[in-house]
């Protein structure tokens, strides 16, 4: 995989791209891993790593494994020595061999040729192996070492370090990384000095997830939509001190908008589901003028529930309605709804 870096909220963000179809038969990118939460954790690992007390365990181990190096280079030694006598010996068969007998002679030449290069290659390669192991920390160079752990978590957090000087102290200490891209990312990671860890960390979310609402906050909205107006349910989760996918408060825009993308039932239908009437329905019902019904949803003689927060609402029907009564004050109707017979009223006329 290689890696892309982009423009992300004032910074460059890498992405880890597999492109090798891309490139070899023009194919689309069969995979993209946003590297920002990855290298955050391999970060934090190499600096959790990267302390005193590793250090000093790891030079300790180094200097027990150095006896045993010095064993195999005496096992080798005892190689290189073996290989060394069976050239000689084909060498002697050689020197006696009659040379008229060719068939016999160049026979053992063959032999004592391919002795001569195993001799060699055995040579070769315990002089590597003797000069790989031979390099011993020496107590000049155990200070600085330590030291390092004490600057290393400030040298890689500093911000003024640019990406590429953060790639090659990481290549200094990490020998390789396997990531496993699913449900959630593993990563094992093996560094130089053979310590080993793995860390499972989720998905990083792609740029338009961080901008959707998080799944309890819709739910919690369609619960809420059963009592209350957009207002009224913005300042609940305000209150709740939850946020929005975008933005610091909710307001009741951003809750309409919820409701319509999360395909919410309204507050409108819900309340029309439960029986209740608009404001013309009710009139129709009582045979009053609108504007009545509104009257007598203030005054208490009609329940109504509103469904916006500009004061529309709905009307829960009733099987013993109120009627007009001329001279009664509504707050004395409120309390009951029969009709009282109004006194008569007598007129004299002059004589």
């Amino acid at each position: 995989m290689t890696v892309r870096y982009h423009w992300r909220r004032g910074g460059l963000a890498p992405d880890y791209v597999c492109q090798r179809k891309g490139i070899e038969n023009a194919e689309s990118i069969c995979q993209r891993v946003s590297g920002a939460e990855i290298d955050r954790f391999i970060g934090a690992v190499l600096v959790e790593l990267i302390n005193p007390i590793t250090l000093d365990v790891a030079l300790a181990v180094q200097q027990e494994l150095h006896a045993q190096l010095e064993e195999g280079d005496r096992l080798r030694g005892q190689q290189v020595e073996r290989a060394r006598y069976e050239a000689e010996l084909a060498q002697r068969r050689y020197m006696r061999v009659d040379p008229d007998n060719r068939l016999v002679a160049d026979s053992l030449e063959a032999d004592w040729n391919q002795k001569l290069k195993l001799l060699a290659d055995t040579q070769q390669e315990c002089e590597q192996l003797r000069e790989r192991d031979h390099k011993r920390i020496s107590e000049e160079q155990r200070q600085p070492v330590m030291q390092l752990a004490e600057d290393f978590p400030h040298v890689w957090r500093d911000p003024s370090i640019t990406h590429r000087d953060r790639k090659r102290m990481a290549r200094l200490l990490i020998e390789d990384i396997t990531l496993l891209y699913g449900d959630v990312i593993t990563l094992h990671l093996r560094c130089r000095g053979g310590a080993e860890k793995t860390l499972t960390i989720r998905k990083p979310q792609l740029s338009w997830e961080t901008w959707t609402t998080p799944t309890e906050v819709v739910a919690e909205v369609d619960r809420l939509l059963d009592h209350h107006t957009y207002g009224e349910i913005a300042a609940l989760l305000n209150e709740r001190k939850l946020r929005p996918g975008r933005g610091e408060r909710f307001s009741s825009r951003i809750i309409a908008r919820i409701q319509t993308c999360y395909s919410l039932r309204s507050r409108y239908d819900r309340l029309r589901e439960a029986g209740m009437l608009t404001v013309t329905e009710m009139a129709e019902r009582l045979r009053v003028n609108p504007k009545t019904v509104k009257v007598w949803c203030a005054h208490g003689l009609l329940k109504g529930l509103r469904y916006t927060d500009k004061g529309e609402s709905l009307y829960e029907p009733l099987d013993d309605p109120p009627r007009k009564q001329q001279g009664i004050k509504l707050r004395l109707r409120a309390a009951s709804t029969h009709i009282f017979p109004q006194p008569s009223k007598e007129v004299q006329y002059a004589t």
